[in-house]
């Protein structure tokens, strides 16, 4: 079902209960499949708020979800606090039959400014509100849990529109794993295989994307969502001031490494944040680390001779990022001394090296320092330059592409 929704105004002082939404998507997504273990394990019904599109400028980005309880706990946010309320209303009115719904947020028109929710956007947001099913194969959440657990990627492709006659039901969907292996509760056999092509592209270029498929006497459109597990960070070092850092990782969600050259027990007590502590030398750290370009990492040893060892390690690997604390003329000197060992490196693997490390945001204190190590590797990750949004000409949040198949 598909509501094109009559914007109405909806008092703020609804009575719920809301936790307070985390920082970055990823944090958020945990604490969704956080709170939805809890509510399956009291027996709680639960539905799940998914922005699939949006158009013009919105304050949440397609793949943004919020889960709400039987009880009226919300946890996520959809929009900046103005839409959940309504949310909330329509897991009691509209889909009482059980089956997933559109709704969809027009807020172009200057009526809403007065009339409506006062969202100040300027666009036009949808939303899959769909009740959850911990037993169902293609509950979403399960899904991703499956992808964050096993650290592997994944698409989601779920119907978000169904115009004519053809055997597809809104909130009906595909997910494909990194494995190549499939699973749907899509009927039609050959809008399955070409949803089936289409998701190993986007797997392949790790992007979402939406389809919008006009068959022969109808038209489906598809929200084709790129899934990936939480950037792991490793910090080699583990000082008073890379406690920070560590805290900075996990407010995102991030999953955490410390690496303590020292092999010393107080890291144990030092990092309880931490996802795993490795005490470890220097000698066998190479025979210990598996490094891949999912991976971050941060070089704050304090130790020349164990920073020497572990660049030596890691500027050959494909990571995704590498940083390493020092001043320009230290790093100077220990890229002179690997080089005097004999040891050759390519300008591609040394360019991915961000020494003296962090973004220029006048730091000092170690949590400032720990904040502009932080905000350079998100920048890097999201292949953004990290400068002022105020400079910048393009759109903030790039829209995601869409394709138009004929079939």
């Amino acid at each position: 079902m598909i509501i094109q929704y009559s914007i109405h105004q909806v008092s703020p002082f609804s009575a719920l209960r809301s936790r307070k939404s985390p920082v970055g998507t990823m944090k958020e997504l945990n604490s969704i499949l956080t709170a939805f273990a809890e509510s399956q394990h009291n027996g709680e019904k639960s539905f799940l708020a998914t922005v699939v599109n949006v158009q013009g400028s919105t304050y949440r980005q397609p793949g943004a979800r919020m889960l709400i309880t039987s009880t009226g706990e919300m946890v996520g946010t959809i929009s900046g606090g103005c839409l959940e309320n309504d949310i909330l209303e329509h897991t009691h009115v509209s889909i009482a039959d059980g089956k997933p719904i559109v709704v969809t947020y027009d807020t172009t028109a200057e009526e809403d400014i007065i009339w409506g929710f006062g969202l100040g956007c300027n666009g036009v947001v949808k939303i899959l509100i769909e009740p959850l099913n911990s037993d169902n194969p293609l509950n979403p959440l399960a899904f991703i849990n499956q992808c964050f657990h096993n650290q592997q990627l994944g698409i989601i492709a779920t119907v978000i529109s169904v115009e004519g006659t053809v055997n597809v039901q809104v909130g009906e969907r595909l997910t494909l794993k990194l494995d190549h292996s499939i699973n749907t509760d899509i009927q039609e056999a050959y809008l399955t295989n070409i949803l089936t092509k289409d998701a190993r592209t986007c797997l392949q270029n790790q992007n979402s994307s939406f389809h919008k498929y006009q068959l022969e006497l109808s038209k489906v459109d598809v929200f084709m969502e790129f899934i990936q597990p939480p950037p792991h960070l490793i910090i080699f070092g583990a000082g008073r001031d890379s406690v920070s850092v560590a805290e900075f990782a996990k407010a995102l969600g991030w999953r955490v490494t410390i690496v303590d050259c020292r092999a010393n027990e107080v890291s144990n007590q030092r990092f309880p944040m931490a996802d795993e502590v490795m005490l470890t030398r220097k000698e066998i750290l190479h025979e210990q680390m598996c490094i891949n370009n999912y991976i971050s990492a941060v070089v704050m040893t304090h130790n020349y001779l164990d920073d020497l060892e572990i660049l030596k390690m890691l500027i050959p690997t494909n990571i995704s990022y590498l940083g390493c604390l020092g001043s320009k003329k230290r790093i100077a000197k220990l890229l002179q001394d690997l080089s005097t060992q004999g040891v050759k490196y390519t300008q591609k693997e040394l360019q991915k090296l961000h020494a003296p490390i962090g973004i220029d945001i006048g730091a000092h204190t170690p949590e400032a320092i720990a904040l502009s190590i932080i905000a350079e590797i998100q920048a890097v990750l999201a292949n953004r330059g990290g400068g002022f949004l105020k400079h910048r000409t393009e759109p903030i949040n790039q829209p995601n592409p869409v394709r138009e198949i004929e079939i």
